[in-house]
């Protein structure tokens, strides 16, 4: 009788851990790998052993940000590609909704709908963003990145920097 008393004990304790577990990683806060080089060197920057070695950097994500849709500039957001929903993707805010936005590679200057954002990785060369498939809906945003939580070298808070996308930085 003490066994299955321990073992119901423990289930319940685990079960309870998971469902609190799911709740705040679903509602506040999650951590979550970022893989590849389309964010360094703010995220994942080269190892410098390979040209092609990064760092797998776990972020902190949180959510609150998403019950108001409160975004501004130069945030790192996590979103659902809009060309695969299944594919996450971290990316840097550039422009929100009303303001205008300027590609530098062909010099296309748009107005970015209400309700969508335009993104693009810190390191152009290595991102599929907003140049490629446009303006994102902000209801595919899942959270903004806060911190880098791993590895313990590079624990701390991810900069928010706004790059020069505005209008006259497309018509110099």
């Amino acid at each position: 009788m003490g066994l299955s008393s321990f073992l119901w004990n423990c289930t319940k304790k685990f079960a309870t851990a998971a469902v609190i577990t799911v709740t705040v990683s679903d509602r506040f806060a999650s951590v979550v790998p970022v893989r590849g080089g389309s964010m360094s060197p703010t995220l994942n920057p080269k190892s410098g052993s390979q040209m092609g070695d990064f760092f797998d950097d776990y972020v902190l994500v949180e959510k609150f940000c998403l019950g108001t849709y409160k975004f501004s500039n130069g945030d790192v957001v996590v979103f659902r590609s809009p060309m695969n929903h299944k594919e996450t993707l971290i990316k840097r805010i550039v422009a929100l909704p009303g303001e205008w936005c300027g590609d530098h590679y062909n010099h296309d200057v748009i107005q970015i709908p209400p309700g969508h954002c335009w993104v693009e990785g810190d390191n152009a060369d290595s991102s599929m963003d907003s140049r490629l498939f446009g303006p994102i809906p902000l209801g595919l945003i899942r959270g903004s990145v806060t911190h880098v939580v791993w590895p313990p070298h590079r624990i701390g808070a991810v900069e928010k920097k706004t790059p020069p996308q505005g209008l006259s930085s497309v018509l110099e």
